[in-house]
């Protein structure tokens, strides 16, 4: 089975827009965007794989269908949030809204949580800040409501006996996933490096890629946090990471969408006050969260601790050093025309009217 490339001069604007396959499922939903935004998701059909999804829940049961990244498989999310639910805080919380019911939905990567984000299957996500930014620049109605994560590490990590420097990367091909934020950082680097022009970026799932750099298909991959660390631990050799940039890191977003804010107003506060609470006990007892974390993500506890440092969650809904990331990826994407249009983040985030 050929995998799709494409240079890093190509526009990849519908590579990480929803897939076409999702449109059938996607009827009520789509019929509520924009003629525009219809338009782009017609142009810019895109396969690419993603989870069985159960059938969408009406709008008015009391279900909160909570999607989040896990690419190595892991049936809950981590964080604060996952942590609230570990402790059996997170659904007595939710009940007090009225949310009787949660459903956990896994994606492998940003743009397939955007497809059903787009399809009406998903309420709330957890998600990289680039698929985010580029739904939401091309009209997907989400709002957001915080930062789970700020400062989130990328890698780019090499196959063994094979390039040493950025610069030996030239005519070679490089594997991340499209549309993520491992994406946008190795984009971010090449142009930097100026050798933007002369590297082939392979679209591949981590599994994928992670397996496709160890048998040598590709000279190296950008790696999400925790593949990374995972790989060199292996004797990978690491070329760079984004935290040695000051505006290539990246950083986890919690959006909603419209029609949920719409119906349960209050839900930011209370997941914020949830976040608060767990953080409180995540920093005073960390070697039990590593555990967790550990047994939820599938990475040993000493990755675990290598990639996600506990400061890197923040303890404000939306920090200055977040929303300066977010600004910083957002201008990157418009200027290279990797987003639609450019948006005020004042518009994007969530006002709590009452």
């Amino acid at each position: 089975m050929k995998r799709k490339c494409y240079s890093v001069r190509d526009s990849y604007l519908m590579q990480i827009l929803p897939s076409s396959n999702v449109l059938p499922k996607a009827s009520k939903t789509v019929k509520s965007l924009t003629a525009v935004t219809l338009a782009i998701l017609l142009l810019g059909a895109f396969h690419s794989s993603s989870p069985t999804l159960s059938q969408p829940t009406s709008n008015n049961t009391s279900t909160l269908r909570l999607g989040y990244i896990s690419s190595s498989g892991g049936k809950t999310p981590t964080g604060p949030a996952g942590w609230a639910l570990y402790k059996g805080r997170l659904k007595p919380e939710l009940q007090k809204l009225g949310i009787t019911e949660l459903r956990l939905l896994g994606f492998p990567n940003g743009p397939n949580l955007n497809e059903a984000l787009v399809a009406g299957q998903v309420d709330v996500g957890i998600y990289g800040d680039t698929p985010a930014i580029v739904a939401r620049s091309n009209g997907v109605p989400t709002k957001l409501i915080g930062q789970e994560q700020v400062g989130t590490n990328a890698w780019l990590v090499a196959k063994k006996n094979g390039p040493r420097s950025l610069a030996e990367l030239k005519g070679q091909k490089v594997a991340t996933s499209k549309g993520s934020y491992m994406h946008r950082y190795l984009i971010g680097l090449l142009q930097k490096s100026g050798i933007a022009q002369q590297v082939t970026v392979v679209h591949l799932l981590p599994p994928e890629a992670q397996a496709a750099l160890e048998r040598g298909n590709v000279a190296a991959i950008a790696a999400a946090t925790g593949t990374g660390p995972l790989l060199r631990a292996k004797g990978y050799p690491v070329l760079d990471e984004a935290v040695k940039h000051p505006d290539l890191p990246g950083t986890s977003v919690t959006v909603a969408t419209e029609t949920f804010l719409t119906k349960y107003p209050d839900f930011p506060k209370t997941w914020h006050r949830i976040r608060q609470t767990s953080l409180k006990e995540i920093k005073a007892r960390p070697q039990e969260y590593y555990q967790f974390h550990a047994q939820a993500s599938g990475y040993p506890v000493d990755i675990v601790k290598a990639s996600f440092p506990l400061s890197q969650f923040p303890e404000e809904p939306l920090p200055a050093r977040g929303l300066q990331l977010l600004e910083s990826t957002k201008k990157f994407l418009v200027s290279q025309k990797l987003a639609r249009s450019d948006f005020q983040l004042t518009d994007w985030i969530y006002n709590q009217q009452r």
